[in-house]
């Protein structure tokens, strides 16, 4: 059977964002219902340990922090439902997206949190090791690499930021490229060739991450020259794949306005998107911090903004019968 369910505030997934702007706007009284999407509690739910979210002294679960925060969500008024939606429609309010079971969700305010996945590699030996030396996130794990070698994969924009972000914890620092120049900025480029604790390694890819004995993680990198087909092996603490974000906006794409990269466009400093109604919070309009804590903000702001444009609706619709 498949049923309509409509609320004030519709919120399309379930990771900080999203249960930051549900929180925010149940206790606004907007009843939000949350669409959680195919991974519910989004990617901190694949995240082990969690040292950098604000209130926490000692290191916490990342699954753990997102059940607290579900719970919090419900606690105080919003419902969860688990579904995937395949549908949109953002021509009219209510806006209406229909679930891939059928189940049709109608709300005055859209607000999405889809969120962003990070690109990989795609190897085995990769997925067999992610947190447990691999990652792709230097801001969120670099900490746990104090005074260890560790590698960087990639030659965009991220690969170089978070070469120079590691060098903040780590005094060796190796850059693999498979090419034989670098496609981020030029000034980024300048920074990383002067820094003395980076050095690059040129055509040169990713045969397999190596595990040690036990479990003891991650302790060398097999390479192979693009080029000559040369085999070698670099010992590391640490892998960080840096080759890019996916956002998840498929959906919307011809329905809102989307950047060169896919992301979400939103009026800077708010969450408002091109569609008068509907926002946007967390990395699925972010490609800049990509945190926990900045999506949660985020989805605070696009609670606070959906408020303020269905008061303000609300208040013309109540002048438009007035003056009639």
């Amino acid at each position: 059977m498949t049923a309509t369910h409509s609320t004030r505030m519709l919120i399309l997934g379930s990771g900080p964002a999203g249960l930051s702007a549900a929180i925010y706007g149940a206790r606004a009284g907007m009843a939000p219902i949350v669409v959680q999407g195919i991974q519910p509690g989004g990617q901190l739910t694949t995240t082990t340990d969690v040292e950098n979210y604000p209130g926490f002294r000692e290191v916490i679960q990342g699954p753990w922090l997102m059940e607290e925060m579900q719970a919090q969500a419900e606690h105080v008024g919003a419902q969860m439902m688990w579904d995937t939606i395949v549908e949109v429609d953002l021509s009219q309010r209510p806006f209406r997206l229909v679930g891939d079971g059928g189940h049709v969700y109608l709300g005055d305010t859209l607000v999405i949190a889809t969120g962003a996945q990070a690109k990989w590699l795609g190897l085995e030996s990769e997925q067999k090791l992610r947190g447990q030396g691999v990652s792709a996130c230097a801001t969120c794990d670099g900490f746990f690499f104090r005074g260890k070698k560790v590698a960087v994969i990639g030659g965009g924009n991220t690969a170089v930021e978070e070469a120079l972000y590691l060098t903040n914890h780590s005094h060796d620092v190796t850059l693999i490229h498979r090419r034989d120049s670098l496609r981020a900025e030029k000034i980024l480029q300048e920074r990383l060739f002067k820094h003395h604790g980076i050095k690059v390694l040129w055509n040169t890819e990713i045969d397999q991450f190596v595990a040690g004995e036990g479990n003891q993680g991650l302790v060398a990198l097999d390479l192979k020259d693009t080029v000559t087909g040369e085999t070698s092996r670099l010992d590391v603490d640490g892998g960080f794949v840096a080759i890019g974000h996916h956002p998840a906006t498929e959906l919307f794409e011809g329905h809102l306005e989307l950047d060169a990269d896919h992301y979400i466009k939103v009026t800077p400093g708010t969450t408002h998107t091109s569609v008068p109604g509907v926002f946007a919070c967390g990395d699925v309009m972010d490609k800049l911090y990509r945190q926990a804590i900045t999506a949660a903000g985020t989805g605070c702001m696009a609670a606070l903004d959906a408020e303020r444009y269905l008061a303000e609706a609300d208040f013309e619709a109540e002048e438009a019968v007035a003056a009639e």
